[in-house]
């Protein structure tokens, strides 16, 4: 092996000298100048870097969020991680835009780049209908709160195993925890509610999941994954300092 890779380099040797006395001899023939070409390296931006993720996503799963929600996902979901908030790979998204009829919750395995789930998700009966449009961060108001969140811990309580999740953000959702809006499965939550009534069922803020996934679900986004609930609401888009710092 160590004469193979001494005649290479030889070789190499060789070649250069010959290349490099041919350009002087050449030079002294004529008076043109050959141009050295120039590689230079081009950084891609963050949103550049974005965009090619969300790329790799949809060339993988048949569906995701859009990309502008996407793209405000991954902006708290780096904050978070980068504060060490971040222990479990799975970003889950939840596009109030949607109507309930929609499947409007996505949760993404950022390591492989994978859609683990693609459900429906029930908002607060005081945030609206069929569309979510009043949010709220005060106890007993029955409305859903947007924001990003970190989970944390299950229990079983009067909807069965239930995620706790708690709110990153001051005004908007920090009291998660102490209104007991967690992540469970609920009957409402099912596709066949959506036949009988015409939309989804509401919950007491909880982003409630159908029972039939519920528990897969939970324990595959339990402990500290992030968690983004979304809506084009104007006053938390112009003043989240995920999205704005």
């Amino acid at each position: 092996m160590k004469y193979r890779i001494l005649t290479v380099v030889g070789v190499l040797i060789f070649s250069f000298a010959f290349s490099s006395t041919a350009e002087i001899n050449n030079s002294k023939n004529s008076n043109f100048t050959e141009e050295i070409p120039v590689t230079i390296e081009v950084k891609k931006s963050l949103e550049e870097k974005v965009v090619e993720i969300y790329e790799t996503f949809s060339l993988k799963n048949s569906t995701m969020p859009q990309l502008s929600v996407f793209e405000k996902a991954i902006s708290g979901y780096m904050k978070l991680d980068e504060a060490g908030k971040v222990s479990n790979p799975l970003l889950t998204v939840i596009d109030f835009n949607l109507s309930s009829k929609k499947k409007r919750m996505w949760i993404l395995n950022m390591d492989t780049q994978d859609v683990v789930f693609n459900t429906f998700v029930a908002h607060g009966k005081n945030t609206g209908g069929e569309f979510a449009n009043n949010f709220s961060n005060t106890p007993n108001s029955h409305q859903s709160s947007l924001g990003f969140y970190v989970t944390g811990e299950t229990y079983y309580g009067k909807n069965g195993l239930s995620l706790f999740i708690d709110g990153m953000e001051k005004d908007f959702n920090s009291k998660a925890r102490e209104r007991y809006v967690v992540i469970h499965g609920a009957d409402y939550a099912e596709p066949s509610f959506i036949r009988r009534v015409g939309r989804l069922g509401r919950s007491y803020g909880c982003p409630a999941v159908p029972n039939k996934i519920a528990k897969d679900l939970i324990n595959k986004i339990k402990g500290k994954s992030v968690v983004y609930i979304h809506k084009n609401n104007e006053n938390y888009l112009s003043t989240s300092e995920f999205l704005n710092v």
